[in-house]
């Protein structure tokens, strides 16, 4: 598809006006949970808190790097006692914005997805009970905690470390070059990523990758049309149909959100793709049934690239010392 003149780069921002949202310009609400500045504070320091994980080794940050795209950059991650995951990473980045956290949506939200990580045996492989202990054995976290929560008798619970945690999530968006083009600044795309846009919604690729997040929200088959192989799409690993039990959710994923895209390979659930022009080639193959010729995927890439986003902002933050009842790192499984 060409975009040429005047009249057809309108038709072109029309429709990804009708398909897509700008991110907003503050900090998004979230259910349930007031967001303030204490509060994101706290969920900072937690963000980046290894002793949340039983050995001391593991945080938030390890596998959702905010130096390299909000994720991790390996194939599957690596968690206690150096095990491997069974899925790639996804990006924190934006994530405030997805439906469900997690492939297969088993997570409602960023406070339930915080909770995941630590207790699973491959990740961080804490319990709730260590993790609190560890909290009220730093008075400098006690303290935190009742200015982020000042209505609670006790507010150092695990309910609250991910609340805090969700809070922080939510700061960490990413406007982008697209964005500004969604706000009416029709010279931010260049000709080749205008022209890649309207490949992407001519091919019928933002049936799935569409609103704030470009994905995010629905689950589809991998491999709606011509499933891929099991290089990239694993025979063992069935998706959401772990969380449903039901048969039409096998290899069902949620729809990857593609903002930062290009700054977070490898690509798919699997991890499997490094190249983000081999990863768009089997897209359309896989979930399209097109084959797209080199100009296409090389037109869609370009325009994957204008999702690149500004970070916010981070500054390492300085983490309260140990005291003497502070639980010891372990390298053993921690069971309830």
């Amino acid at each position: 598809m060409c975009v040429a003149g005047v009249s057809g780069a309108n038709e072109v921002r029309e429709e990804a006006l009708d398909l897509f949202e700008p991110l907003p310009s503050t900090v998004p609400a979230v259910a349930d949970n007031p967001i303030t500045y204490e509060k994101i504070h706290l969920g900072k320091a937690l963000f980046f808190e290894p002793r949340l994980s039983a050995s001391g080794v593991f945080s938030c940050n390890s596998c959702h790097n905010l130096a390299t795209g909000g994720d991790d950059n390996l194939e599957t991650s690596i968690g206690h006692g150096w095990q491997k995951g069974p899925r790639n990473a996804p990006t924190v980045l934006n994530a405030v914005f997805n439906e469900a956290q997690f492939w297969d949506g088993r997570a409602e939200d960023l406070k339930a997805q915080a909770k995941g990580p630590i207790q699973a045996s491959v990740e961080m492989a804490s319990t709730p009970e260590r993790v609190v202990a560890t909290l009220k054995s730093l008075p400098q976290y006690v303290e935190w905690f009742e200015a982020a929560f000042p209505e609670e008798n006790d507010p150092v619970t695990f309910d609250n470390m991910a609340m805090a945690i969700e809070a922080f999530e939510a700061t960490l968006i990413t406007p982008s070059r697209f964005d500004s083009y969604l706000n009416g600044n029709e010279d931010a795309l260049s000709e080749l990523e205008l022209e890649g846009l309207a490949v992407f919604m001519d091919k019928g690729c933002a049936t799935c990758h569409n609103g704030v997040n470009l994905g995010g929200t629905g689950y589809y088959p991998f491999g709606l049309v011509a499933k891929p192989g099991a290089d990239v799409l694993p025979e063992g690993d069935k998706g959401r149909y772990a969380v449903t039990g039901t048969v039409d959710d096998s290899y069902v994923f949620r729809a990857s959100p593609l903002r930062n895209l290009a700054v977070t390979a490898p690509y798919f659930h699997s991890g499997k793709v490094w190249d983000l022009e081999e990863a768009v080639a089997i897209m359309g193959t896989a979930q399209l049934g097109a084959e797209l010729n080199d100009a296409e995927v090389k037109a869609i890439t370009a325009f994957l690239g204008a999702l690149t986003g500004k970070m916010p902002e981070i500054v390492y933050p300085v983490l309260p010392p140990e005291t003497a009842t502070t639980p010891r790192p372990t390298a053993e499984v921690i069971t309830r």
